[in-house]
């Protein structure tokens, strides 16, 4: 379930004691000792089918639809590392995988055939992506209204207690998921009186839980939080992250830092961030902002309102109205010792990111100096698809601090140049000299570190993706 805000209800528990109906037509005391029963179309008997509908939005990043998941074990290829998905939480790595840059394309490829979960349980073999795609278009859109409540849920095992026409007990069930609870109601007809065994738990969203003791209080609970929370029906991953944030943490993040620098900043489609490198924005504590640059200092304020995922930081610096506007908080990150904190706002970006050192993020002597030490191979190379690694399979590689590389493999010795600004792109040219002649270009740095070098070259022409990795012996 997921959590958005606290309501405060109090269920009533009683217990009715004499045999008459109740305010729902298939509903009349069978036993006083039990409680009230349901019937095939009582409307808490749908309000239950609903609840314990299967939920299919927890794989939305795999399969990008939420009336159905993937049934376990399966594996996909993500951004060319094979994950097996063996519980839901293996879902993490995927967009652990994705969250490694945002300057990259992602790419997500299933090993099929795999199958489907409806949300009545209901199994479908699928094939292939294009009868994925077929059957994730019969679900309903991203965040549109659908029949799963997943705002509460029931505490199991619950037993349910059926009768005859004669008001004789002829059988007990005991039932023990979503699943058996679903089958169960489904399976009801008019032949048969069924109540369940009272008081039964209901666990809510945000994790209060309430005793119930008759169909009619039931009834009643989930109506009122059928639509409480944010059921996360939508094919964005990150959206969730902050679910947990309240302002007060996410102000000790930004401020704990003493400087950030301008990661991205997209407006109205325009990408505005090499237009403030060299700018170091420190937020601090009392709410204001100082922000300095080799010949400016400007100055303004910060604050930030909401929870969870629903946390809005307003930015006003005098001066800089690129960056003035109530931006929606989307993402904290902190990974590999690099804080980033990304801001949305429709189509537009606002994404900061630091090192926590006074100097701010990676400057360009950063890199160059993890080049300068030790050897390098190509760990990967493809161009648009097509997987080219096996060319350099051999060659070491040295990259020279006066500008020059070498690519040697025993056999020969290729000569060639390299440049780097340390934060955007990494400049390579070796000539025509096969096969180093294909890395010649402007490479866009995805992520670095002393032991990695990811970069890409996304193609002015047809739009296609290179992607080069440099890994150190």
């Amino acid at each position: 379930m997921r959590r958005t805000s606290q309501i405060l209800m109090t269920a009533v528990l009683s217990l009715v004691l004499v045999m008459t109906s109740c305010r729902k037509e298939e509903t009349e005391i069978i036993d006083p000792q039990q409680g009230q029963v349901i019937g095939v179309n009582a409307t808490v008997t749908q309000l239950m089918q609903n609840t314990s509908a299967n939920d299919g939005s927890y794989d939305n990043i795999i399969d990008g639809a939420n009336c159905f998941d993937i049934q376990l074990p399966f594996t996909v290829v993500a951004n060319n590392i094979e994950v097996t998905i063996q519980t839901e939480n293996d879902i993490d790595q995927v967009e652990d995988i994705f969250d490694q840059s945002n300057n990259d394309t992602d790419t997500l490829v299933i090993n099929f055939p795999i199958t489907i979960i409806l949300s009545d349980y209901s199994t479908v073999v699928i094939n292939s992506q294009e009868e994925l795609n077929a059957a994730a278009f019969q679900c309903p859109g991203e965040n549109e209204v659908d029949d799963d409540i997943e705002c509460i849920d029931f505490q199991y095992p619950l037993t349910a207690l059926i009768y005859n026409e004669d008001e004789e007990l002829i059988d007990s069930v005991v039932i023990n998921s979503d699943e058996e609870l679903y089958d169960f109601l489904d399976d009801l007809d008019g032949d048969v009186i069924v109540t369940f065994d009272f008081p039964i738990t209901v666990i809510l969203w945000d994790g209060t839980t309430l005793q119930i003791n008759n169909f009619d209080d039931l009834e009643d609970v989930i109506e009122e939080v059928a639509d409480a929370c944010d059921e996360d029906d939508d094919n964005d991953p990150n959206d969730d992250d902050c679910e947990d944030c309240d302002t007060e943490e996410v102000a000790d993040f930004i401020t704990d830092c003493p400087i950030w620098t301008v990661d991205k900043l997209e407006r109205d489609d325009e990408d505005l961030e090499d237009q403030y490198q060299g700018y170091d924005f420190e937020f601090l504590e009392d709410g204001s902002i100082i922000v300095t640059s080799d010949s400016d200092t400007f100055e303004g304020s910060w604050s930030l309102d909401g929870d969870g995922n629903n946390i809005t930081m307003e930015i006003d610096i005098d001066g800089l109205d690129d960056f003035n506007d109530a931006w929606n908080l989307h993402e904290i990150e902190d990974e590999d010792g690099e804080l980033k904190f990304d801001l949305r706002l429709g189509d537009d970006r606002l994404r900061f990111e630091s090192d926590c050192s006074s100097g701010g993020g990676g400057g360009s002597s950063d890199l160059a100096d993890i080049l300068n030490e030790g050897q390098w191979i190509v760990a990967l190379y493809d161009e648009d698809g097509d997987n080219q690694t096996a060319d350099y399979n051999g060659y070491q590689l040295d990259f020279m601090e006066d500008g020059t590389v070498t690519a040697d493999n025993g056999n020969q010795t290729l000569n060639g140049s390299w440049s780097t600004d340390g934060d955007t792109e990494v400049v390579l040219d070796f000539a025509a000299q096969i096969p180093f002649d294909e890395f010649n270009d402007e490479w866009d740095i995805v992520d670095f570190d002393e032991n990695r070098l990811e970069l890409i070259d996304i193609s002015g022409g047809n739009g296609g993706t290179d992607t080069l990795v440099f890994e150190k012996l």
